[in-house]
């Protein structure tokens, strides 16, 4: 297999089916065939700063896919979760399925969106993190903006560095019994 080839996964008939791709100098964006809509992927760790008046600079690598908007809330961990709007619309319909009988399922959602923040980036990439979010994450002027999938994070850049260390010694000794079928 090429250097260049990227592996790429479909789900068939809750089966998964692996087939390879050749890659370009082009952005590339998998779709979902199950549903057939485009969807991002959210990759690496980036360090941008928080600017005076609360703004970061979002990762050029992000920028297409949250350019029409996004969502800003509380994650876990203390940091801040990034979702495009068409994800954060996707996640929304997935918490309408939890049982209103549940106090757990009531309590995550009403923390969850009561933070929420729906932005639109400037025409420089900016976008204004409020201040209670920033408040919740602890956010000094040095952030790590990490992709996470189908989302990107936002953390204080100490904070960062301090969970990773924690957990990628746990990491390396994973096994497939975390992820089935991952491995």
């Amino acid at each position: 297999m090429p250097a260049s080839a990227l592996y790429v996964l479909t789900v068939v008939n809750c089966g998964v089916k692996w087939r390879t791709s050749e890659v370009s100098g082009e952005r590339r964006r998998l779709t979902n065939s199950f549903i057939g809509k485009a969807v991002a992927m959210f990759l690496g760790t980036h360090t941008p700063r928080l600017d005076e008046k609360g703004r970061l600079i979002l990762p050029a690598k992000f920028r297409e896919e949250l350019s029409d908007g996004l969502v800003l809330t509380r994650g876990q961990e203390r940091c801040i979760y990034v979702f495009s709007q068409r994800e954060f619309e996707r996640v929304h319909e997935e918490m309408r399925k939890a049982p209103i009988s549940s106090r757990q399922a009531r309590d995550y959602i009403r923390v969850f969106l009561s933070g929420a923040s729906d932005e639109v980036p400037d025409k420089q990439g900016r976008v204004t993190i409020p201040s209670a979010l920033r408040a919740y994450a602890g956010l000094d002027r040095e952030l790590a903006v990490i992709g996470a999938g189908t989302r990107a994070e936002i953390w204080d850049a100490q904070a960062w560095n301090e969970y990773l260390k924690e957990k990628e010694a746990a990491f390396s000794e994973t096994d497939e019994d975390a992820i089935p079928g991952i491995f």
